[in-house]
């Protein structure tokens, strides 16, 4: 229904006056709160009384919801803070195992024994039978607290020969101290002082680059497809950079580093890294490391345009019947008939070529930037609010709208990766005649959904937060605990643990009519807010000397 008071308005006057609910996501934004959240009905089994929940959607991208992503930088703020300046070794024995657990592995042994029997026998169907109660007993097992597998690897690993490449200088390699700390040193004032580092890393050069602007001199001469190659496999090589730096540092060194593109668009890499090192062995450590990708050869394109391999059942097949890799069907020359290698095919033929070549090697570029940090300085803060500048936006969301020159670099990158194989199972492996891993009907050459052929990635699959197991000695959830518990101390309310048995939670369908309108919901929540807000500005008054200097935690509790 219309407003009477705007009947007296023209069309044009009432198309300039704001939406409601636009100014009503504005101050949710404003306010912190998240607009796009999810409405579920918890269920009390004790009471039996329910109640619909506004839990927040919890995105990591600025472009779905502002808050949210500003909540999770915060968070991985004060994961990176927490970790890098430890002058302690966390904690990482794990817990004995309890009575249940140790009946389960027992119970877990007998079964196996008797599968294992089964098997000797040649009974098949029994084997059968005992694998469903192995699956089964393994869930039971972790759902009792226990982690990892008895199961084991379930297809062997391929490996090659590990001798380095003429072309890569060798590193020198210390023995391993178990130690996750660096060097400590003494100072005058007495202090022990445990220095750390943060190092930047960029890729090789694919051609002249304009200053400041990012875009090819010469956009002929750029080297696309190295650049789509290097993207693409880009954190292969910060894992093997990780191995190379804790084989040369001597002990087990922890980072928190994060990924995010440059100004030419390919991706570079800031870390975090808890000790210190010298410059040279780091710039050396760089130098040296490189990643070899062992796949079939992607340079001859033998089926494009209509000229596509045809999928056929191998039940149609002449020697149609079961096959080791499970697949259903084979992909077929459309002119020859000519049945396709399948991926272990492919890579068997490339492991029986001694004069193979990796279809690609990786490198750093000559750019390498190493600083020495100490804990609580100017230069720590600034550095970890480097490391999480960009964490809200994706990798191609840096590309100014107005800038031609780079959407149009953008788009020739982004075409580059088009029919590039960016996994084992890329559909793009039919281009270039070999069936892609687990094969399956309707796969088409430059159709690949894969997370790096999409333009927002520009190649780049990885996470963009890495971060090593030991580096805080807690999980990001227990970093959100953490501040959660800080929020309700705050506002004085008491942290009680939560029975996870005692609700059921449910989504709510599309079209309920219980659940308020989303403007209404978002003014709920920005009224919860603002008497948070004001709670905590009250108790910050009244404890003189203990300023409040991080209110974006607030709303942790939500």
């Amino acid at each position: 229904m219309s407003d009477p008071n705007d009947r007296g308005l023209s069309r044009a006057q009432r198309q300039r006056m704001p939406v409601a609910l636009d100014v009503a996501v504005e101050i949710a934004k404003h306010n912190g709160v998240c607009i796009r959240p999810i409405v579920l009905r918890r269920l009390d089994v004790r009471t039996g009384q329910s109640e619909d929940v506004n839990v927040p959607c919890g995105a990591t991208r600025e472009a779905t919801c502002p808050p949210c992503a500003k909540r999770n930088r915060y968070l991985r703020m004060a994961q990176c803070r927490e970790g890098w300046h430890l002058d302690a070794e966390p904690v990482t024995t794990p817990d004995e195992p309890d009575e249940e657990q140790r009946w389960l592995i027992e119970f877990r042994a007998d079964v196996q024994a008797k599968r294992d029997t089964a098997e000797r026998d040649g009974m098949p169907e029994e084997v059968a039978e005992w694998d469903d109660v192995i699956q089964e007993l393994d869930a039971e097992i972790n759902a009792a607290g226990m982690r990892g597998s008895l199961s084991g690897r379930a297809a062997s690993r391929r490996s090659r020969s590990t001798r380095r490449r003429q072309d890569a200088p060798d590193l020198p390699k210390r023995a391993m101290s178990p130690t996750t700390l660096g060097r400590a040193f003494p100072g005058t004032d007495g202090k022990v002082y445990r220095p750390s580092m943060f190092i930047t890393l960029t890729l090789p050069s694919y051609g002249r680059i304009r200053a400041g602007q990012g875009v090819p001199v010469d956009p002929s001469t750029y080297d696309y497809r190295r650049a789509a190659r290097d993207a693409l496999h880009f954190s292969k090589l910060v894992d093997r950079f990780v191995q190379n730096l804790r084989r040369v540092a001597g002990y087990d060194v922890q980072y928190f580093a994060s990924v995010e593109p440059q100004k030419r668009l390919a991706p570079h890499l800031h870390m975090a890294i808890r000790g210190t090192l010298p410059r040279a062995e780091i710039k050396a450590i760089t130098a040296a490391t490189y990643h070899q990708v062992w796949w079939p050869a992607a340079d001859e394109i033998r089926f494009e345009g209509d000229h596509l391999p045809v999928w056929t059942p191998r039940a149609d097949l002449p020697d149609g019947g079961d096959y080791p890799d499970g697949q259903d069907g084979d992909y077929l020359d459309p002119t020859t008939g000519e049945l396709l290698p399948t991926w272990d095919e492919a890579l068997d033929r490339l492991d029986a070529d001694d004069d193979a070549e990796p279809l690609h090697v990786i490198r750093f570029g000559d750019q390498v930037d190493v600083q020495g940090v100490l804990a609580g300085t100017p230069d720590a803060d600034q550095c970890i609010r480097y490391l999480s500048k960009y964490l809200t936006k994706s990798l191609g969301e840096s590309l100014d709208a107005d800038d031609a020159a780079r959407r149009d670099h953008a788009a020739r990158l982004v075409e580059a990766l088009r029919y590039e194989p960016c996994s084992p199972s890329c559909p793009n492996w039919l281009r270039y005649g070999v069936q892609p891993k687990d094969a399956k009907p309707g796969m088409t050459p430059g159709r690949c959904r894969g997370k790096a052929h999409k333009p927002e990635h520009l190649g780049y699959a990885g996470r963009r937060v890495l971060v090593s197991r030991k580096w805080s000695n807690k999980t990001l959830a227990e970093h959100k605990r953490d501040r959660r518990t800080w929020v309700l101390e705050a506002l004085g309310l008491a942290d009680e643990p939560i029975d996870p048995h005692r609700y059921l939670w449910k989504p709510v369908p599309a079209g309920d009519g219980d659940v308020p309108s989303l403007a209404l919901r978002l003014l709920r929540m920005v009224a919860d807010r603002q008497r948070w807000r004001a709670t905590l500005l009250a108790r910050q008054a009244e404890a003189i000397g203990h300023p409040i200097a991080d209110l974006s935690a607030v709303g942790e509790a939500a």
